[in-house]
């Protein structure tokens, strides 16, 4: 890498008088975007970035298949003669020819500030005009330029830290709701391998269990019943929530482990079995009120070793979040995915309402590094346990590994721990585990 070349400049801020050092090598010299292919070969957007010093950043942008309606909007052209209308050539475009210009010769160093450049170039709640992918694709490029300038790796440009404590994978082992299609209402069982002394080994112990799990699957019901989901899971045929826990359950102690070394997880994706006209959910066969179903959850909790129960309710439903939370927030991690889709103001509404005691943070759900950010730093504060998570439309970017290291998550949800777009985000994670060396820590027994 070429040695930074350095000037400096007038502050702008009114209440600095002094000269700030200005790092010429990071500022941005081209801006290209381009339609790529997510992992269920639908397009994306993805963005380089090159900067003066020779430094170059890439963001590649996920898609959710079960998405919150508060969500930034993901821009797609909706010609169903390409891609079935699914192609992002809009949004591409909104970066080569309006975004791009606008950040030619500015800093990557100065993140907060491009990215509120954006949303006021966009001009809109929910990132409409340009469009949420086109936005973070840049976004995420520019701090990885960035990074690159530096000569550091990305975790420890968005956060400088001595030591760094690395996340508890919450792998996703069977599928069901929109990821799968099987009539298991409930979207992702998973596993938590709290018990492990480090990430390395918590990784080695998912995927124990995971082998395993396929041997008894394919024993139980059938060689199809390994084939696998969206995010890598299991989609076996089965009916019931207990079925699928039974499994999983099984499988950890065939592998030679128990429930105190590795918990249990669901996420419910309610909001994709809530019937609004009736006011039910629809689970297990039967219609179950809001009340009901907090008997099942809690029925669930008592009988099996479950550690976290994401989005338990439907996607509005903060006052139920707030009861369930009550209920089964000492032993239950109650995590908001759909409720707060990463938007500082809901996950405010929620820390004032005690709707849940963890959430869910997705880079795409709002659309920019900046926000993320600020997202997880008012969690943090109001003592909510972070998992940083990918998308069921995931792409080889392995930014979350870093995200997710460098706010220090309690959780990295990823997938289950195959098909390459998943394993990316754990292989990552095992490289900055061994560039971190004594100075990594892991989560596990802390998040009990």
């Amino acid at each position: 890498m070429p040695k930074s070349s350095k000037r400096t400049r007038q502050a702008t801020a009114p209440d600095l008088a002094e000269e700030i050092e200005f790092d010429t090598s990071a500022t941005i010299l081209r801006v290209l975007s381009r339609q790529v292919l997510d992992s269920r070969g639908n397009p994306t957007v993805e963005t380089d970035i090159w900067l003066r010093g020779g430094a170059m950043g890439r963001g590649t942008v996920p898609s959710g298949a079960s998405t919150g309606v508060h969500e930034a909007l993901e821009l797609r052209d909706e010609k169903r003669s390409v891609y079935g209308g699914k192609s992002v050539l809009k949004a591409v475009a909104n970066v080569n020819k309006q975004i791009g210009p606008k950040l030619l010769g500015r800093s990557t160093l100065e993140q907060e500030s491009l990215d509120i450049l954006m949303l006021k170039l966009d001009g809109t709640r929910n990132k409409s005009n340009l469009g949420a992918n086109a936005i973070l694709s840049v976004s995420m490029a520019v701090a990885r330029a960035a990074a690159a300038s530096q000569g550091v790796s990305l975790f420890r440009y968005l956060a400088k830290k001595k030591k760094y404590r690395l996340p508890v994978p919450m792998m996703n082992v069977i599928n069901g709701g929109k990821h799968a299609g099987n009539n298991l209402a409930v979207q992702e069982f998973l596993i938590e391998p709290v018990g492990a002394k480090s990430y390395v080994e918590a990784l080695r112990l998912g995927v124990e269990v995971y082998h395993t799990l396929k041997n008894i699957l394919k024993e139980k019901y059938g060689s199809s019943s390994t084939n696998v989901g969206d995010e890598g899971g299991y989609a076996p045929p089965l009916e019931k929530t207990t079925d699928a826990l039974e499994s999983i359950l099984q499988a950890i102690r065939n592998s030679g482990y128990d429930e105190t070394f590795i918990k249990l997880g669901l996420d419910a994706a309610s909001s994709s079995f809530y019937d609004p006209k009736t006011l039910t959910y629809q689970i297990d066969g039967k219609a179950l009120t809001a009340g009901d179903l907090s008997d099942y959850y809690d029925m669930l909790t008592t009988t099996y070793p479950i550690l976290t129960i994401e989005d338990p309710f439907a996607e509005d439903a903060f006052e139920d979040h707030a009861k369930i939370t009550a209920r089964l927030g000492k032993r239950v991690k109650i995590i908001g995915d759909d409720l707060y889709v990463t938007t500082p103001a809901r996950i405010q509404k929620g820390i004032e309402l005690k709707a849940t005691n963890a959430v869910l943070i997705k880079l795409n759900q709002i659309g920019s590094v900046s926000e993320t950010l600020e997202a997880i730093k008012i969690s943090r504060e109001a003592r909510l346990a972070v998992a940083v998570s990918h998308r069921s439309g995931e792409t080889e970017d392995t930014f979350i590994s870093h995200l997710a290291t460098a706010v220090e998550s309690q959780f990295i949800k990823a997938g289950a721990p195959a098909r390459g777009e998943r394993t990316a985000k754990y292989n990552e994670l095992i490289r900055i585990a061994e560039e971190l060396g004594p100075e990594a820590t892991y989560a596990g027994p802390n998040v009990i």
